[in-house]
């Protein structure tokens, strides 16, 4: 541990930062997979390039919150975290199987958090990893079991979905809106990377609004309200073949029902971690910007 250094992550980091958590997620996966379930596959290069640009996004946005562990010009670790309206968010963390046990989550994680001192909440979703939810609980975290939706919709059930429309940057103050009566804090910025990697769409009326981004299945969405909110989800599930949306909380029970009735599979794994707020509702959280 003498010889590795944690410093600041620049945006040259991030393809070799990929790597660590490509790799890391993966060990993880095959460690904690099921063996009803398919083998876990390395991360693909298309959601590699994904990472990357996220990465430099974030740390365009709001460099002092992600880290890296290097020892000889080896990356070994890495954290992203990011504050948005006194808000703190931790988007990625791991460490490289050879290395772990060595405390370099620990010292990885101390610079992310203080990053947030500041912060009035914080919100994560976490693995399954019995080490990393000790850490986050140590850190202040509650945890909160995670749900989520798989499989082939019988399109049979799937009703008329009316009052949604294609969302554009126009829509970025009214998703602003959304987000802080939802999860206490806008995504700002964060919405311009969302809609280059997302289809977008959006209702409204007079006494509602909701927005989600699409990507076989749900990536984001939020709503003021659990009609809207299930109205949104169906438009997901009508435009795929196969679907997947995850990060269900119980309090979000509506996205369970919706699931439900398309005959899709329900699972758990996971957990979202909170400081200082209750699971947002009607809620699903992008996996790492929250």
């Amino acid at each position: 541990m003498s010889d590795v250094r944690i410093r600041p992550m620049t945006v040259d980091d991030a393809p070799r930062a990929e790597r660590v958590t490509a790799i890391g997620f993966h060990e993880l996966d095959t460690r904690m997979f099921r063996r009803s379930w398919p083998d876990p596959q390395l991360r693909p290069p298309e959601r590699g390039a994904n990472w990357i640009n996220r990465a430099r996004h974030l740390i365009g946005t709001d460099p002092g919150g992600s880290w890296v562990a290097e020892r000889d010009d080896e990356v070994l670790g890495i954290v992203v975290s990011f504050v948005r309206e006194k808000m703190w968010l931790l988007a990625s963390y791991a460490v490289v199987p050879q290395a772990q046990g060595l405390g370099l989550g620990k010292a990885l994680l101390a610079p992310a958090l203080e990053h947030g001192r500041g912060c009035l909440r914080a919100m994560l979703n976490a693995s399954s990893d019995p080490r990393a939810l000790r850490r986050y609980h140590a850190a202040g975290f509650r945890l909160y079991p995670q749900m989520f939706l798989r499989g082939t919709p019988d399109r049979s059930q799937i009703p008329v979905v009316d009052r949604v429309r294609e969302g554009t940057e126009n829509d970025i103050d009214l998703m602003d809106s959304v987000d802080r009566q939802t999860r206490g804090a806008a995504h700002g910025v964060d919405h311009r990377l969302l809609i280059q990697q997302f289809r977008l769409v959006v209702s409204e009326s007079r006494s509602a609004q909701g927005y989600a981004y699409l990507d076989d299945g749900v990536a984001l969405l939020a709503a003021t309200d659990r009609r809207t909110a299930s109205r949104l989800m169906w438009e997901a599930i009508a435009s795929s073949e196969d679907v997947l949306i995850g990060h269900i909380t119980p309090e979000n029970g509506w996205a369970v029902d919706v699931g439900l009735a398309a005959r899709l599979d329900l699972h758990q794994e996971g957990y979202q971690a909170l400081r200082h707020m209750r699971p947002p509702k009607p809620y699903l959280p992008h996996g790492a910007l929250m």
